[in-house]
């Protein structure tokens, strides 16, 4: 607590120029703010069209807008930053020359508000980028300077100023005039017409266009200016720029395809109406109506005439089966009892009867008469009449049959001779109605995108929307007056506490008893706290005689050297009151002044003065002896010693005596002078050395010391 203490006594110490740098810095920035040019921020949030989500996902817009695509969002901000969109805004928006009224202290950019006009004509680019200066000296005339330029050329308002590369028309600005009443004419102006490349890098410096969130289609743009008005001019301008030249991309874009496409569509009916004609020679070339309906018939009719002469085939081999049997039995017909399946027609089936009748009839007859009656015979030449019929009937069939079946042969034969090439003829009408089906595709897609592409065109509108335009900024972004006070005001606080802070490390002084203990081993015999009074004096005084006294440092014919190391003036003041204060109480005291400071000081009996310079000869025995004679007249010795930087006479006398006291100013001792006493006193064997520290927790006030100073080196 107390380390935390004696550190803070700089700052406490300080505290009045810490209060007054403070004070002077803040009024420093408010003088500072109030010639700062002010920067002010105008902001415009643009909404990119996204054809996934929202309106523009509709498929009514899809075809309104058909070369919309999903933006993306860094792509876009990249359009935006790009040099070209920003030369068209620039276009739209008068930037390019800047009209300033110069003050002592402040230039101001008109803008506006000019009470003048300035047009420019340039032969070279060389006059561009140039800060020309103007004096209007009255409503008729004016004086023109170049840059860096104390001559001038006198011009009047409303005639043309030829300079070096360029022609000015200057004039007044009437309606600006006439709405203000008090209006200044008469003043001193700067101008300036910017070229492109300038123009550029200011906007660029001054322009910033991010993102909302990388997730959200929304871009804010943010533009600083000097002028407020051109801030949200231009962000306005170019979100609006954006939008147009969206637009006119893609009316563009739409005319050249519509064009594209006509040409591409015509050349494609083209080849189209060649496809068909080519089909349609093949066609008739190879008589062709419908493959595969002609080949299903042709295949049905095939499968018809197969059928027809395998059942022909089976009633034919029956027939002959029938005939080889007949034949193999022709002697014994009657006997026979053939399979008739195959011959089954209704006059063969009626001649059966005839004969199993007449068969029947023989029978009986044979029953009343013999085989040689003419009756029986004349039934056998019956039953041989038909039997012969019936045998030459099979024999027919059979040739019938054949014939058929030979035919149905034929016709077979040549109703598959139908199919022979006929795979050639599908590869070649398939090739031609692929390269049909080709061309007619690519005309259908080509209708499709034409239509798209004319609607399109013809849709003059964007997805893209301005959903938060920028206002004139009221309150500028850079300098913030509250702001810079309030850093200003920290800064003085930190900067005169670290400037206390090292002026205190730096002069290093002797401040309190815990920086004598942390640096050296010889103890601190008093403490004297800073004395103005003579009551003070003498009450404090008395009180270290006795502290002496119990430190058993006071004894009977004892020697008291009171001694600082950088003037004999620092501890004169304890020479002498402790002198007073031994005396006062009651000893017997001797002073031996080494300086001559005492000399008016006290009796003549108890005062001895060794300042003069034969005594610079004495040796320790010399000074040794001359002491103990006088002493043995006195109860106690008290040495106002020199000064120990001095280094005549001064460590001779310590070395003579009994206590060594060596005075410390907590205001003027520097701290390594209490590891030089330590070394000294190690070096020469300095008997019993004790510390005296004068003016114990003396904090004069900064005025005070600034006061002194003022007195000791100014007004000398």
């Amino acid at each position: 607590m107390n380390e935390n203490i004696r550190l803070l006594k700089p700052f406490l110490r300080g505290l009045p120029i810490i209060i007054l740098v403070m004070v002077v810095s803040v009024l420093a920035a408010k003088k500072y703010l109030n010639y700062v040019t002010p920067m002010y921020e105008s902001t415009t949030m643009l909404k990119l069209a996204d054809v996934q989500e929202g309106v523009p996902s509709a498929n009514l817009f899809k075809d309104l807008d058909v070369f919309a695509s999903a933006n993306k969002i860094a792509t876009e901000i990249e359009v935006l930053k790009s040099a070209n969109l920003i030369q068209k805004s620039l276009k739209e928006v008068p930037f390019n020359k800047e009209i300033y009224r110069k003050g002592d202290m402040l230039t101001v950019e008109l803008f506006g508000n000019s009470p003048i006009l300035i047009e420019g004509t340039f032969q070279t680019e060389k006059a561009l980028d140039k800060r020309y200066s103007l004096n209007v000296i009255s409503d008729k005339e004016f004086q023109f300077f170049y840059p860096n330029s104390n001559q001038s050329i006198p011009g009047k308002f409303g005639k043309p100023l030829k300079i070096n590369g360029a022609t000015f028309l200057i004039t007044l600005n009437e309606p600006f005039i006439l709405s203000k009443k008090e209006v200044k004419i008469i003043d001193t102006y700067e101008f300036e017409f910017l070229s492109n490349q300038k123009l550029m890098e200011k906007i660029n410096k001054n322009l910033d266009i991010v993102p909302v969130d990388k997730d959200v289609p929304v871009i804010r743009i943010n533009m600083k200016s000097n002028v407020p008005e051109k801030a949200a001019l231009f962000v306005n301008k170019l979100a609006e720029m954006y939008i147009k030249d969206y637009i006119e991309n893609k009316f563009r874009a739409a005319n050249t395809t519509v064009d594209f496409l006509q040409k591409e569509i015509s050349n494609s009916n083209k080849k189209l109406s060649s496809s068909e004609n080519n089909i349609q020679n093949y066609r008739d070339k190879k008589n062709i109506v419908n493959v595969r309906q002609e080949t299903e018939t042709d295949l049905r009719k095939i499968s018809q005439l197969k059928i027809e002469q395998t059942n022909i085939k089976m009633n034919l081999n029956a027939i002959k089966d029938l005939n080889k049997y007949i034949a193999a039995g022709k002697t014994n017909y009657l006997d026979l009892a053939p399979n008739f399946e195959a011959f089954t027609d209704l006059l063969s089936t009626e001649m059966v009867k005839n004969i199993k009748k007449l068969q029947s009839d023989k029978k009986d007859l044979l029953m009343t008469y013999t085989p040689e009656n003419e009756k029986v015979k004349i039934i056998d030449a019956k039953l041989k009449d038909l039997i012969d019929y019936q045998i030459e009937s099979i024999k027919n069939t059979e040739k019938n049959l054949q014939i058929k079946y030979n035919d149905l042969t034929n016709d077979i034969t040549e109703s598959e001779k139908v199919f022979i090439g006929l795979p050639e003829k599908e590869k070649e009408l398939t090739i031609l109605n692929r390269e049909f089906n080709l061309y007619e595709s690519n005309y259908n897609f080509l209708n499709e995108k034409r239509i798209d592409a004319e609607i399109a065109r013809s849709a003059k509108i964007a997805f893209h929307k301005i959903i938060t335009p920028a206002e004139i900024s009221k309150t500028p972004v850079s300098p913030i007056r509250g702001i810079i006070i309030v850093v200003a005001a920290l800064m003085g606080l930190f900067g005169s506490v670290v400037l206390i802070y090292i002026v205190h490390f730096a002069k290093a002084k002797v401040n309190d008893i815990y920086t004598i203990e942390k640096n050296s081993t010889i103890p601190v015999a008093i403490a004297t706290p800073f004395l103005k009074s003579e009551i003070e004096i003498k009450t404090n005084f008395l009180k270290e005689a006795i502290q002496m006294e119990l430190k058993g440092m006071i004894k009977d014919k004892n020697i008291l050297a009171i001694s600082s190391y950088d003037s004999d003036k620092d501890h004169l003041f304890h020479s002498k009151n402790l002198a007073y204060a031994f005396k006062k109480q009651g000893r017997k005291i001797v002073v031996f002044d080494v300086t001559g400071q005492l000399e008016n000081e006290f009796e003549t009996a108890e005062y001895r003065n060794f300042s003069d310079p034969k005594y610079l000869s004495y040796t320790k025995t010399a000074f040794q002896n001359e002491i103990q004679e006088i002493m043995s007249y006195f109860e106690l010795c008290i040495i106002h010693n020199q000064a120990i930087k001095e280094d005549k006479l001064a460590l001779l006398f310590m070395s003579l005596a009994s206590e060594n006291l060596i005075v410390l100013d907590s205001r003027k001792s520097a701290e390594k002078t209490v590891l030089k006493i330590e070394l000294l006193k190690d070096e020469y064997k300095l008997p019993n050395v004790w510390f005296v520290l004068n003016k114990l927790n003396y904090s004069p006030s900064v005025f005070f010391e600034v006061k002194k100073l003022w007195k000791k080196y100014i007004t000398k």
